[in-house]
């Protein structure tokens, strides 16, 4: 029985002496979507993307124009003339869809290349917020990943670390 309460005692005091791990999360999705630095990049790519449906509006609007032109002097053409014109406006239609299709891939591009570049540095500035409050871990989750099913509402950094993101990185 003596035996016993001492290596009670000696666990105790082995667990007692361990540091205690550090845990918080953060939800990612609103981390990121509630990040005033990613929302002034979407209001940024809604004007480009703005500009970029009245550039290709306009040129639609001129084609039409131009390719409704051509119905109605086409029944005085001769056909081979006609023939020649429809097939300049079949390239003329291939060339501009081309051209928005690029530009649209171009756009898309140059969006996502600056949303990875502020995730970098989004994870970049949790895991020094964490480094420098003593954290063990910090866990991220999201409704997509859930991977922190439970948490209690003062291991939820996500309000904390928003707020200084936000304060320290306009």
């Amino acid at each position: 029985m003596k035996n016993i309460f001492y290596v009670v005692v000696l666990a105790l005091a082995f667990t007692s002496c361990q540091k205690q791990a550090k845990i918080g999360f953060v939800d990612n999705g609103t981390l990121i979507n509630d990040y005033q630095k990613k929302k002034d990049l979407e209001a940024k790519f809604e004007i480009k993307e703005q500009a970029f449906r009245k550039k290709f509006d306009s040129i639609e609007n001129a084609f039409q124009m131009e390719a409704q032109k051509f119905q109605m002097e086409a029944t005085k053409m001769a056909q081979t003339t006609a023939q020649q014109k429809y097939q300049q406006l079949t390239q003329q239609r291939q060339i501009i869809d081309q051209q928005k299709q690029a530009e649209a891939q171009q756009f898309q591009q140059e969006f996502q290349t600056e949303i990875d570049t502020l995730i970098v540095a989004v994870k970049k500035f949790v895991k020094d917020y964490g480094k420098k409050n003593g954290y063990t871990y910090i866990l991220g989750t999201s409704d997509a990943a859930a991977t922190v099913l439970y948490g209690t509402k003062e291991n939820d950094l996500t309000k904390t670390i928003l707020d200084d993101l936000n304060e320290c990185c306009r």
